[in-house]
């Protein structure tokens, strides 16, 4: 039987999602050919993430991409915070750095569609689909991959295999590297609804008695809703949303269309090592932390912009590997362990509390000058790299 088709790339990249296409773009304008290798046929239609935070607005800035980006989404400069009892106060982004002193509300199927845009017109060749990669083999000086396509098996060989497929990441699974971590026993349901409030462009945050709830803009004059739930739904209907909403917060959404419905648990999770010889993971493949707070998809985003450069230094430059990498790595732990500190801060918050009245005290204290900068920076993002927490 003779072998399967073979072709050589500098980087194989494996997950065509959100940071996937956001890496293979950054290493084709820095030089670096690259080939992503993605198993579904075409980007996600599902709105899923949302939110894109002042640091990866620069990045995008960087790659002329902010304000394809912009035009289509809501940018969310306030947010307000209440309790089961009334407001507690309100939040400005105002005082972050500018031009991004806001964080955008774009449904992640656009961004999807955006950044894959984006990597055909550098290259139309960059990305295969419906791609199943069926295993590795990292051997010295390259990697070896064989994947599956509607026309049969091929081989891929890279100097550098990048994992971004998910917190399930077949990648990971493959090479043995531990995924270390714990789910929380958090739940929530949220949807997507014609927006019926009065919040306009802003995000709403309840810290009801009997659970959080969010409130977040969305294009299209739709809002995103996020309830905590008591247990997990596998099959979740309006109705939770709905009833929780009117019991909480006394607000019907009863007349409303709703376009997205869907519910999640919440892990923190990290690879150890995330670099292996010639294998990286980046992305929920290489960390998942909790969605409450939105950090997940651009915390991989400011990881693959350091991976591109890494590989751009040692695949143009010619330089060594071993030291970058492992800067990379400790680099991305440490982002990585902040965003999770900030997130557990973020869910502890909409938990039922033991003594609501200090819970609440504490949140109106921390929206007052002058720590309603700091607390800013801390909800956009900011500092994940430098900060203690």
């Amino acid at each position: 039987m003779p072998d399967p088709p073979s072709h050589t790339v500098p980087v194989a990249i494996v997950g065509g999602g959100p940071v996937g296409l956001f890496l293979g773009i950054c290493l084709q304008k820095a030089g670096v050919p690259s080939l992503i290798l993605e198993q579904r046929a075409a980007p996600s239609s599902n709105s899923r993430s949302l939110g894109i935070h002042p640091p990866a607005l620069e990045l995008f800035k960087d790659l002329g991409m902010a304000d394809q980006l912009i035009s289509r989404g809501v940018r969310i400069k306030k947010g307000h915070a209440y309790s089961s009892t009334g407001k507690m106060g309100s939040l400005s982004f105002d005082s972050c750095p500018p031009p991004f002193n806001f964080i955008l509300s774009l449904p992640q199927s656009q961004t999807e569609q955006l950044l894959e845009h984006e990597l055909r017109r550098l290259n139309s060749q960059s990305i295969i689909r419906k791609a199943r990669v069926t295993g590795i083999k990292d051997r010295n000086n390259k990697v070896t991959l064989t994947y599956r396509t509607p026309e049969g098996e091929h081989t891929l060989r890279a100097q550098y295999l990048i994992g971004c497929d998910g917190k399930n990441s077949f990648i990971r699974q493959q090479a043995g590297i531990p995924f270390e971590g714990y789910s929380y026993p958090d739940t929530y349901v949220m949807g997507d609804f014609t927006d019926n409030t009065e919040f306009g462009t802003d995000a709403a945050v309840f810290l009801c008695d009997e659970g959080l709830i969010e409130s977040f803009p969305l294009p299209d004059n739709r809002r995103r809703w996020v309830v905590k739930t008591g247990r997990y739904h596998s099959s979740p209907r309006r109705t939770i949303i709905e009833e929780a909403v009117r019991q909480r917060i006394s607000h019907s959404l009863s007349h409303t269309d709703h376009f997205m419905l869907s519910s999640f648990g919440v892990q923190k999770r990290i690879a150890r090592p995330m670099v292996q010889n010639r294998l990286i993971l980046a992305g929920d493949a290489a960390h998942v932390v909790s969605p409450i707070g939105g950090q997940g998809m651009n915390l991989g985003w400011l990881g693959a912009r350091q991976l591109a450069d890494c590989l751009r230094t040692i695949l143009i430059c010619d330089l060594p590997g071993n030291d970058l990498l492992y800067r990379f790595q400790q680099d991305q732990i440490k982002a990585v362990n902040n965003a999770i500190a900030r997130s557990e801060f973020n869910m502890r918050l909409g938990r039922k509390a033991p003594f609501p009245a200090l819970r609440n005290a504490t949140v109106s204290w921390m929206l007052l000058p002058p720590f309603a900068p700091l607390m800013a920076r801390l909800f956009t993002m900011h500092g994940l790299r430098r900060w203690i927490i």
